[in-house]
């Protein structure tokens, strides 16, 4: 019995990562549907990262309420500023474990934080929020944090 019920339990935590992944996709989608390349493997960070001309904007994101209630609510209203960062890429904490690693080597001297949002302009980090940012604020205040940093830095956008 005990040999049955650890074939019945592999089978069990497959069974709970599709779902927990399928749970997660909705969080994803909420930045790539808004133009955001998600990254997953270090060298996908890498890539982005050794593009040091213009800005780069990069979101840590979570599955914690206050990302999903909070932070990428805020990305989406602070996208429709007239100056945005002409690349937009995220990482998955807890999820993308090696990209979000490697991502976090580029924040220097920064602890571990997410959701958090990281603007880059020219290879050097110009701009954090830290979930201590984001956390019991509103959306609308931290899009107004986010346009701040992209009026200050980004170029505006022609269409």
């Amino acid at each position: 019995m005990m040999g049955q019920d650890k074939v019945r339990g592999g089978v069990l935590v497959s069974l709970e990562l599709d779902f927990y992944q399928m749970m997660i996709q909705p969080m994803r989608d909420e930045l790539t549907n808004i133009g955001f390349r998600e990254l997953r493997t270090a060298e996908e960070v890498d890539e982005v990262m050794a593009d040091k001309t213009g800005t780069t904007f990069f979101v840590v994101n979570s599955v914690c309420g206050c990302a999903g209630g909070i932070a990428r609510p805020a990305v989406a209203m602070a996208l429709e500023n007239d100056r945005r960062p002409d690349r937009l890429v995220t990482v998955f904490a807890g999820q993308d474990k090696e990209a979000t690693a490697r991502a976090r080597e580029f924040f220097t001297d920064m602890p571990p934080s997410s959701p958090s949002f990281f603007l880059f302009k020219d290879g050097e980090l110009v701009g954090v929020l830290h979930r201590s940012d984001i956390e019991g604020s509103r959306a609308d205040i931290v899009a107004g944090k986010l346009m701040a940093l992209f009026d200050k830095y980004c170029e505006a956008k022609t269409n």
